[in-house]
């Protein structure tokens, strides 16, 4: 590696260390902010979940639009979840970081839970993917960099994120990713042992219940990469328990254009063996970001968002919706009493 590059990734290091800092800062302190519904404006819904919806609002003060995740607090209780949404609470204010989504305003209701989040116009990436067959390889590269840095920024926090996938990457209006939904994101110091995530993306120490790390997050990025260049996943099929056959055998093809050196950091991320694979080696990102297939990169461009993307969303105003599906609209309905509140004090 040239000296000049060294000097990058060490000034990269200390930028690092001081986001770090930050969210441990934020890390201790709980609070609500104080606002309320009659503070929005709801436009439409542009997404669904187990525990609610998200909308589109308008905060009236400022005219700013963002995305609002409303979770039904009865449902959160009767799915034993509420324990898991505090903690994703938490995350989302903790967080701050360019390539990731983090909440704006929290607050409560009788009903309801209120996460406020950016609202990023240009849709998911999943949906781009799959209008567009595959990326090409530049573009691929593009994203992946915003990831690998998302990655690293999440686990030098003690976070491991466990749901990598295009379809929790969003595309803003500016060509530049959001890593999004953190339901299952964890502060995790060692091991845990929880399964969860979706079937094409899970490392095989999560299918073998071996207990398992921020090694899981680089097994889910290879599969991310391979995704974005070749429009599939390298491990599918309609019966989830063969995915996970192939996964832990480790057996895939490559696509017929993959190029040399594609082929080689995916070899090396798509490792079985925790002690050959990358990010989770004694480099850890370092053997990620220094190797041949980002040969091109500039790390610290990319985090100060100064390479020009060669695909922009279209997204005509801020609170453009087409790149969103549409979904049946349903009123939010308030209980006079907090039948909760005691599950929910603590948020």
């Amino acid at each position: 590696m040239n000296v000049e590059r060294q000097r990058a990734f060490a000034e990269y290091q200390k930028i690092l260390d001081e986001l770090r800092a930050a969210f441990l800062d934020r890390w201790k302190v709980t609070k609500n902010d104080n606002v309320s519904m009659k503070d929005f404006e709801r436009f439409r819904t542009i997404g669904t979940g187990a525990f609610g919806r998200v909308l589109l609002v308008k905060y009236r003060p400022t005219n700013a639009f963002y995305a609002m995740k409303v979770l039904d607090k009865a449902k959160i209780v009767k799915m034993k979840q509420v324990d898991h949404t505090r903690n994703e609470k938490r995350i989302l204010q903790c967080v701050k970081f360019p390539f990731l989504v983090y909440m704006e305003f929290f607050f409560k209701d009788n009903s309801y839970v209120y996460m406020v989040l950016p609202f990023i116009n240009g849709g998911e990436m999943f949906t781009h993917l799959r209008r567009m067959g595959k990326f090409d390889e530049g573009l691929a590269r593009f994203y992946a960099a915003q990831v690998a840095l998302a990655l690293e920024y999440l686990h030098h926090c003690s976070l491991v994120y466990r749901d990598l996938k295009p379809e929790n990457i969003l595309i803003q209006n500016t060509g530049y990713i959001r890593v999004t939904d953190f339901g299952f994101c964890k502060m995790i110091d060692g091991r845990t042992w929880t399964l969860c995530g979706t079937p094409e993306y899970l490392a095989p120490e999560v299918i073998l219940s071996k207990g398992y790390g921020k090694s899981v997050d680089w097994w889910s990025f290879g599969v991310l990469i391979y995704e974005m260049n070749a429009g599939y996943p390298p491990f599918y099929s309609r019966d989830p328990m063969k995915i996970y056959e192939k996964i832990v055998a480790g057996k895939y093809k490559f696509a017929h254009h993959f190029g040399e050196e594609l082929k080689d950091i995916l070899k090396n991320i798509l490792q079985v063996d925790l002690s050959r694979r990358y990010g989770n080696l004694k480099g850890g990102s370092m053997d990620i970001k220094t190797h041949k297939w980002f040969q091109s990169t500039d790390w610290n461009q990319i985090y100060h968002q100064k390479i020009q993307p060669t695909f922009i969303p279209k997204c005509s105003a801020p609170d453009d919706t087409s790149n969103f599906d549409h979904y049946e609209e349903d009123s939010l309905r308030v209980d006079a009493v907090d039948r909760f509140a005691k599950e929910f004090e603590n948020f």
